[in-house]
């Protein structure tokens, strides 16, 4: 496929060029000898060269392990080449300034060289596959030229190492600028963490965590045994107070009352005046005066019990006929009661203190583990400005060693020699001029061909107009000289070649476009065919005359209509009288068989008649359609002369009568726009297009001239199979 389109292309251009052969050799010479004698007229030109070698990074850099960044040549975007960056460097106004002054470098007028003029002359090529750059410098002095490259070379490394040693002064002046700041952030840092321990009392959160989970372990086990002993107490305090039947208050007062002289001597009145009492009722009667007496003895002694009862601390729950005398046992368990009382109290004192102090390490350690994140950022923010002071500190010494350093990453490879010989040599000039020359040819070559619109080939017709092409007609080799410029020679030229020259490859042409139309009638028979072309003299009058004499040559009865009212052709193709035709048989001036002539066996001719001022009223009437139905009853074949589409509409008009359009395309007459528009009109007017003939096609423009148009190629054989087939149709 690639050797296909390679061919197809050079194939292309080589007929590009045979047509435009003649304005590009007449463009060559006044070019060459433009070029050569320009070149032929100036004072030789030396070129001196030099080279630069450039390496990543600097050598000695990468020996101290200082600076190693300075001067680094990676480039910031992938795809892009550092010595290309380091060419615009050596190009800058920066170091071609230095230059020019330096070496006081002065134009033919006596001025300083201007900076685009040093520029032109100026070459900073990178030498492929290696990290050189090569400089070289073009002037009529070879002492100069040289002087120039080897000055320039040495301003570039002088400027390469400037230029490294201030983006090292530049780092430490940043550096010293930033370390203050760096040390004044790690002494806050440190006063924040000293704050933040002496706040909280914090001298290890992760050891006082520890401590702090013991502590509360054995905490809860001492807890775990008071409560244990508290239970026990309250137990035996349960068993003594069921048996001396009362609470522990009461148990106590019992206990104090029974132990008081004064409730006890008082008791024993009480206990003596109610023995009286008994005694008395034994034997008198309650108004007696005694018995009212020792009442009244007896209330005053149970008054005087009841203040002291009430002197006795817990008391005052003690009922006045309670049993305030208690035997030893009770007053023994009364202060066992006591005593296991005592103990309650302690055991829950005891047991709330041991709780507190659980409850504050407990609270300690919920918010040690806030502690400790604290601490941890206090300690992350000291170390964090910690590493950035000491790694500024790094910095800036190694800064101030870098400034110090030479480092620069180019070396001169070799300096500039005076060149002895001359950069163009006669040889040269006659090259530079012979391709300037032919370039000139190929530009001129290239803008004809741009601004020819016309179509030119075979090709360029069926790609263009996408129609079936079913035949090339190839054009004739001699025109008379006298009309060989002018816009009417093809009227002056052999028309009929069919039935003049049967032997010809032009009658050839004919017959293989009948036979063509022939295979596509296969399945209707194509008898009405409408010939026209997109724009005036394509020879469409020409094709259709030969292709009615070729059909005619088959014992075909054949009408050749000339249809064109605008440009009628077909009576001077034929030498015919045209003052009756087909305008005079349409509006009834005249009979159809008057006006029909016979040229040739079974063809005959209906020539145009007297140009109308409105033909395309007249073909698009009800008399035309009558007409064309008529003629094809009669005859076997209807060929139409149609106008051209871009000139007038009938052609579409007698489309629609027909069965069939044929297109004819000329070569260097047509052009795309009025190609495109008559393929626009077939195909929004609803023709049934039948393909397309390219006419008067050069055997010299064509890249299949010989498969087209050679004479060996219309064998009397193949002419005979041709016919056979066509019959057998």
């Amino acid at each position: 496929m690639l050797d296909k389109d390679f061919s197809f292309n050079f194939t292309k251009y080589w007929l590009i060029l045979k047509r435009r052969w003649l304005p590009g050799l007449l463009i060559f010479p006044p070019i060459f000898l433009l070029v050569f004698l320009t070149l032929a007229s100036k004072k030789p030109v030396y070129v001196a060269e030099g080279t630069l070698r450039f390496q990543k990074t600097n050598t000695t850099s990468s020996l101290t392990g200082v600076g190693k960044e300075i001067g680094d040549l990676t480039p910031l975007a992938e795809k892009t080449n550092p010595l290309s960056t380091e060419t615009e460097v050596i190009r800058s106004a920066n170091v071609v300034k230095k230059i020019i002054d330096r070496l006081n470098l002065k134009s033919e007028k006596g001025v300083p060289i201007k900076l685009n003029d040093f520029l032109k002359q100026l070459t900073v090529n990178e030498v492929q596959k290696t990290d050189v750059l090569k400089v070289s410098y073009k002037d009529t002095n070879p002492k100069t030229a040289a002087d120039i490259v080897n000055t320039l070379m040495a301003v570039y490394l002088e400027h390469n190492l400037s230029f490294n040693r201030a983006e090292a002064a530049a780092a430490r002046k940043f550096l010293e600028k930033q370390l203050p700041n760096a040390e004044l952030t790690v002494r806050k840092a440190e006063g924040e963490l000293r704050a933040f321990k002496e706040k909280n009392k914090i001298v290890s959160v992760q050891e006082e965590s520890t401590q702090a989970v013991g502590m509360i372990g054995n905490l809860q086990k001492q807890i775990s045994d008071i409560k244990s002993q508290i239970s026990d107490v309250s137990a035996q305090s349960k068993a003594i107070r069921a048996k001396l039947g009362m609470t522990s208050e009461e148990a106590v007062a019992v206990a104090s009352l029974s132990q008081s002289s004064g409730v006890q001597d008082i008791l024993k009145e009480v206990q003596q005046v109610e023995s009286q009492l008994a005694d008395k009722r034994a034997v008198l009667q309650e108004t007696h005066p005694e018995i009212i007496k020792l009442e009244n003895k007896k209330t005053s002694l149970k008054n005087i019990l009841k203040n002291r009862i009430g002197k006795v601390p817990g008391s005052e729950k003690i009922k006045l006929n309670a049993n305030l005398q208690i035997g030893e046992l009770q007053q023994k368990l009364s202060a066992q009661l006591v005593e296991l009382e005592s103990k309650h109290l302690g055991l829950d004192s005891e047991l709330a203190t041991l709780s507190n102090l659980e409850a504050s390490y407990r609270k300690r350690l919920d918010v040690l583990p806030r502690f400790e994140q604290q601490q941890r950022e206090l300690e992350r923010n000291l170390d964090t400005g910690k590493a950035t002071y000491t790694l500024l500190a790094q910095r800036l010494q190694e800064s101030r060693i870098a400034e110090n350093q030479n480092i620069g990453n180019v070396r001169v490879i070799s300096n500039a020699q005076v060149p002895e010989t001359s950069a163009v040599s006669p040889n040269t000039s006659f090259y530079v001029a012979s391709i300037i020359g032919l370039l000139a040819s190929l530009g001129a070559i290239y803008l004809l061909e741009a601004t020819d619109k016309s179509i030119k080939t075979i090709e360029e017709a069926k790609e263009l107009t996408g129609l079936t092409l079913l035949g090339v007609i190839p054009c004739f080799n001699k025109y008379p000289k006298s009309t060989r410029n002018n816009r009417d020679s093809e009227l002056f030229t052999p028309k009929v070649v069919v039935r003049d020259t049967p032997r010809s490859p032009i009658s050839e042409a004919y017959r293989m476009l009948r036979a063509n139309l022939k295979f596509m009638s296969a399945d209707k028979e194509l008898k009405v065919i409408v010939v026209t072309s997109s724009v005036p003299k394509e020879g469409k009058s020409t094709v259709a005359a030969n292709l009615a004499a070729a059909m005619a040559q088959m014992e075909r009865k054949v009408l050749l209509v000339d249809g064109d009212l605008h440009r009628p052709s077909q009576h001077k193709i034929w030498d015919l009288p045209n003052n009756k035709g087909l305008s005079n048989v349409i509006v009834g001036q005249l009979e159809i068989v008057k006006a029909i002539k016979r040229v040739m066996d079974n063809l005959d001719v209906l020539t145009s008649g007297v140009v109308p001022p409105s033909p395309a009223s007249l073909l698009d009437s009800k008399r035309m359609a009558s007409l064309v139905e008529s003629f094809s009853a009669f005859y076997d074949f209807v060929i139409i002369d149609a106008p051209s589409l871009n000139l007038a509409a009938d052609a579409a008009t007698l489309g629609q009568m027909a069965d069939g359009v044929l297109l004819v395309v000329r070569p260097g007459v047509v052009d795309v726009v009025n190609a495109t528009l008559a393929r626009e009109l077939l195909e929004k007017s609803g023709q049934n297009v039948l393909g397309q003939v390219v006419n008067a096609v050069s055997t010299q423009n064509e890249r299949h001239s010989n498969y087209y148009f050679e004479q060996e190629y219309y064998s009397q054989e193949s002419v005979q199979t041709i016919h056979r087939v066509a019959s057998e149709k």
